[in-house]
């Protein structure tokens, strides 16, 4: 069974600890990766033209020997969304930023999923695969936590050479909790999820949310966040085997006076 909980909070480490193939070819070659720039907002998938990915979303390979999810800029409805097809597969796309999150606390997005087979759903019983999920990593002081997560956060760095978010919130569809549901990692106390999605729902629909991420991360982790220094998005079937597929829309961060 995989170790998702840490892995995907190793994936998405804001260090590098995505795998990114051109980096490692660069590696391969001789040559030093180019530093990728943080970015102060997120790119609008929107705004790229259909074919390929959107331009400053990177690959998120969470493990290596897998097969990954197929992302690509589709047009829908006259206007193009990023759409992910996982066929027992498991990789996302993410964007490094820094960003203040008190700053634009509002975290506005879209998302269709397609149908679903029984073995999804049930597989949300031990947080496994997941049609759709938003990450966000955020930055903090890891010397405030605990000896047992500081050494987690110590062996992941040894292992893998990078450092990996201080905490990890993520909104998902889930197969039976209801909406509104806090859901705390069984694999690493710096993951938590919130559900805005259960069970059938809507499925095949497009739906529109808005979180306010700062009240979320302070309801889930029972402190302020730091600045968000990472936003991915993660499609995967690989646990199930199954073949799942949703659509993505725009993600937008936005102050309170919008």
């Amino acid at each position: 069974m995989k170790r998702i909980g840490v892995l995907l909070a190793m994936s998405l480490a804001i260090g590098g600890c995505v795998s990114n193939p051109s980096a490692e070819q660069a590696s391969q070659d001789g040559a030093a990766a180019p530093a990728q720039p943080l970015a102060d907002r997120l790119t609008m998938f929107s705004g790229g033209p259909a074919g390929g990915l959107p331009q400053g979303w990177q690959p998120m390979v969470i493990f290596k020997q897998k097969k990954r999810t197929d992302y690509s800029l589709v047009a829908e409805q006259e206007r193009t969304v990023l759409r992910a097809l996982s066929a027992n597969a498991s990789s996302g796309l993410m964007q490094h930023v820094s960003i203040e999150p008190r700053e634009q606390p509002l975290l506005r997005w879209q998302w269709k999923i397609g149908s679903l087979g029984e073995r999804i759903v049930q597989a949300q019983e031990l947080m496994e695969d997941a049609p759709a999920r938003i990450i966000l990593g955020f930055d903090g002081d890891k010397g405030e936590l605990s000896f047992s997560e500081q050494i987690q956060f110590e062996t992941a760095k040894l292992i893998t050479g990078h450092d990996f978010p201080y905490a990890t919130l993520m909104y998902e569809w889930h197969g039976n909790e209801p909406a509104g549901t806090i859901r705390q990692n069984k694999r690493s106390s710096r993951i938590r999820s919130v559900v805005v999605q259960s069970g059938t729902d809507a499925i095949g629909k497009w739906r529109e949310f808005e979180r306010n991420i700062v009240e979320d991360f302070e309801h889930a982790y029972g402190e302020k966040p730091g600045r968000l220094i990472g936003v991915g998005i993660l499609t995967d079937s690989d646990y199930t085997g199954e073949t799942v597929e949703a659509w993505y829309g725009d993600i937008r961060l936005l102050s309170q006076n919008r």
